[in-house]
């Protein structure tokens, strides 16, 4: 298991080890001793279908660092820079990442994440350094003019809260 890193300082790809037999596979998701310096109390699990996009999400007190690991399908994985002093504010890192491959997603704390559901169906398992904070808890505008994000859809699957909640980068100071 190795880091690698993204075009942003922070986000980095897990590189794990996949072991194929004729049953199937084991994959190695996370070990304490790559990433010594944090702590990850709390997990979620997600199951959304295609073309659904959950996102862009950060809470802004007790901002969360996540390891995002697709445990069946396709998803394109966003992370965007929120914190307001990196010289990479409101850039993005997209991964396409799937159960077969051999890699998880790290997102550190201050960024925006988010995922749409490429293939029919899909379940991400997220690995998080804090407690879900509702009260802070804020969603950034999947289709913000000033981030860009090169979405491969046009009207994407949304929640409610997603779609009425939605802020853009300008309202964010992290």
């Amino acid at each position: 298991m190795k880091l690698i890193n993204t075009k942003i300082n922070g986000p980095k790809i897990i590189k794990t080890k996949i072991f194929n037999d004729k049953r199937g596979f084991f994959k190695e998701v996370y070990q304490k001793k790559i990433m010594s310096d944090l702590d990850f109390p709390f997990d979620i699990m997600s199951y959304s279908t295609k073309n659904v996009l959950r996102g862009m999400h950060i809470q802004t007190k007790k901002s969360q660092a996540k390891i995002i690991t697709v445990t069946h399908g396709k998803v394109l994985d966003v992370a965007v820079d929120l914190r307001k002093k990196s010289h990479t504010f409101g850039k993005y890192v997209a991964v396409k990442i799937s159960h077969k491959d051999d890699f998880s997603f790290y997102i550190p704390e201050g960024f925006a994440h988010g995922f749409l559901c490429l293939s029919k169906e899909c379940t991400v398992n997220y690995k998080c350094s804090q407690y879900r904070n509702e009260l802070s808890e804020k969603t950034l505008a999947w289709d913000d003019k000033d981030v860009n994000i090169n979405w491969p859809i046009k009207k994407p699957i949304l929640s409610d809260k997603d779609k009425k909640l939605a802020l853009h980068l300008k309202d964010f100071q992290i």
